[in-house]
């Protein structure tokens, strides 16, 4: 068995749980590597997948032996299958932030489930912490990404559209990797006030500020970088601006390693913001891996520490409506005693 697999069989014993339905697509990915739609059953003795033909040969082709895992056609099975499945099995788990109350009154009927218990993110609290072959993958989606923003610097220039950049991100990534990790983000003038912009016919000019967000997906994991630059001279309250956010990102690039508090983290960057008449108005980071968006979020909301082996973003960002945004962002892994930043 694979020791993502054995690793969630042993958690659940622990949680006096002898069986688990596990439905979240990208759970189930980080488990077995299949990128299919189905449903990964853990029972008292076996790992089943439940699938259907579409999926069937490519499911068989990518388990391994090793996997332990048995594949079902949902169509060869009958209700008597459905009902055995969990037979003996007192609590079954499963993923109380993804299944939908539909699925899970379904569940219950057709599995003939006992007692249905929510597992508390068990995987996505597993997931945070990488090991040295999603740590690679990561390594690689960020030289892509660092790679395709050398490829694109000639073109960022005066007459080029928004769109037209974000074209060449997005086709670089289809050619060098798995496609982008999320929608690309190129945001120039006034535009660039806008956290989340969409990409639109604005000409560069010969006096601008442009932000891009970009990142790429390869071997099912993600990268995201962020940089902000500028057309001609900025004018002295973009650099300001620019300066103190790049000031917090040096700064917390510095104070993360093993240990390091997110609360604190996050509020040092708040309260030098608002030293200088500014608000950060999203997180400082987050979580990347098989999400662009996972656990765990850089806010001063979330009173817990880093650990080693979290590869996390950091993106201090600054946003003036209708003038203009500064955002500068790195992936970087979390070691004892400080940070890698890939």
């Amino acid at each position: 068995m694979n020791a993502k697999m054995q690793w969630l069989r042993n958690k659940l014993s622990s949680m006096n749980l002898q069986g688990m339905i596990v439905s979240n697509p990208v759970n189930i990915q980080y488990l077995t590597n299949l990128q299919a739609e189905g449903i990964l059953l853990l029972t008292r003795k076996d790992n089943i997948y439940i699938t259907d033909g579409r999926y069937t040969e490519y499911v068989n082709k990518t388990l391994t032996i090793f996997d332990e895992i048995t594949v079902y056609d949902v169509k060869d099975i009958s209700l008597d299958d459905y009902e055995n499945f969990f037979l003996f099995c007192e609590n079954v788990g499963f993923e109380e932030n993804y299944l939908t109350y539909a699925k899970y009154k379904e569940y219950i009927r057709k599995f003939k489930i006992n007692s249905f218990v929510e597992t508390e993110e068990i995987i996505e609290k597993q997931r945070v912490i990488k090991d040295e072959e999603e740590i690679k993958s990561i390594k690689q989606a960020c030289q892509i990404t660092k790679n395709c923003f050398e490829y694109i610097k000639p073109y960022i220039k005066p007459g080029s559209t928004e769109k037209q950049v974000a074209r060449l991100i997005d086709d670089y990534y289809c050619k060098n990797a798995e496609g982008p990790s999320f929608a690309t983000i190129v945001a120039s003038g006034e535009n660039s006030s806008k956290p989340h912009a969409v990409p639109t016919d604005r000409e560069f000019t010969n006096q601008d500020i442009i932000t891009i967000d970009m990142g790429c997906v390869y071997n099912g994991y993600c990268s995201d970088m962020t940089r902000t630059f500028f057309i001609g001279e900025p004018t002295e309250k973009q650099k300001k601006v620019y300066n103190l956010v790049q000031k917090n990102h040096t700064q917390t690039i510095d104070a993360i390693k093993e240990g390091a508090n997110i609360k604190q983290l996050a509020k040092m960057v708040e309260n030098d913001f608002k030293l200088n008449g500014y608000n950060l108005i999203h997180s400082l980071g987050h979580g990347v891996g098989l999400q662009i968006h996972e656990k765990p979020y850089l806010s001063s909301r979330v009173d817990a520490t880093l650990r080693e082996n979290m590869v996390i973003t950091v993106e201090p960002g600054i946003y003036i409506p209708g003038e203009f945004g500064v955002r500068i962002e790195d992936t970087v892994l979390v070691e004892k005693g400080g940070a890698q930043i890939l």
